[in-house]
C-alpha cells in the first residue's frame, strides 16, 4: 500500500495523528511509497525519515505562534516562513535523509512556468531535499515573493495543481478535510454542497 497525504497548511497537525497511528498499528504500510503536498509532503518525509512526530508537532505549534505574535500575522514583512521552515527541516531531518526518500518520497509541486503538476522523486543532498519541500509549501505573496528553486526550474505549492497525489489503486488518501478520502473527519451534518479542488474533495 501507498499513503498520500493532502496540502492543508496548519491543519498538518492532523496528519501527525494519523501518521503516529500508522507507525504504532500498521507499520508495514510505511514501507512503500508515500506522497504528499505542502503541509503534506512534510508529514510524508517525516515518516519516511523516522522523525519524532512529537518533535515536529512542536515545530509546527512554535510556527503558528509566531505567526500569530505579529500584526498581520503571516503577513506581516519581517514573518519569513521560508526561512524558518528552512531552519526548522535542517535541524529535524537526519544527515542521510535525501537517500532514505529518494524514490519513496513523492513530493506535489507546480511549475510555475505552466502550472502543471510535477511530482518530484529523486533528490541529490538534504539540502537538495529540502529545497523540494519548499517549493511545495511556497504559496505567492503568502511565504514571499520569488518562487524557490528546484535544480533550476521554479515550483510553488502542489496544492495548485495536485493537492492530493493518488500514485496507484492502492493508495490510501489522508486529508484533514471532511470528503471521499480513504481518512478524513466525518462530517454528520447533512450537507448538499461538496467541492473538489485541485483532487482534493471537500464536503
Amino acid at each position: 500500500m501507498n499513503l498520500s497525504f493532502a496540502g492543508c497548511g496548519f491543519l498538518g497537525l492532523y496528519h501527525v495523528g494519523v501518521a503516529s497511528c500508522f507507525r504504532e498499528y500498521a507499520p508495514q504500510v510505511l514501507v512503500e511509497k508515500i506522497a504528499g503536498a505542502s503541509a503534506g509532503a512534510l508529514a510524508a518525509c517525516c515518516l519516511i525519515c523516522n522523525v519524532p512526530l512529537g518533535e515536529s508537532t512542536t515545530d509546527v505549534l512554535k510556527i503558528a505562534v509566531k505567526a500569530r505574535a505579529r500584526a498581520l500575522g503571516p503577513f506581516h514583512p519581517g514573518f519569513d516562513i521560508n526561512n524558518i521552515l528552512h531552519d526548522g527541516l535542517t535541524n529535524m531531518f537526519p544527515e542521510d535523509a535525501h537517500i532514505r526518500c529518494k524514490g519513496r518520497l513523492h513530493i506535489s509541486v507546480t511549475r510555475v512556468s505552466d502550472g502543471e503538476n510535477v511530482l518530484l522523486t529523486q533528490f541529490d543532498s538534504k539540502e537538495d531535499l529540502i529545497q523540494a519541500l519548499l517549493c511545495s509549501c511556497f504559496i505567492p505573496f503568502y511565504t514571499g515573493i520569488l518562487p524557490p528553486k528546484f535544480h533550476g526550474v521554479a515550483y510553488m505549492d502542489g496544492a495548485f495543481s495536485n493537492n492530493l497525489p493518488v500514485l496507484n489503486e492502492n493508495t490510501i488518501t489522508v486529508s484533514p478535510f471532511s470528503g471521499e478520502s480513504d481518512i478524513c473527519p466525518q462530517d454528520n451534518n447533512f450537507s448538499i454542497m461538496q467541492i473538489s479542488l485541485a483532487n482534493t474533495n471537500i464536503a
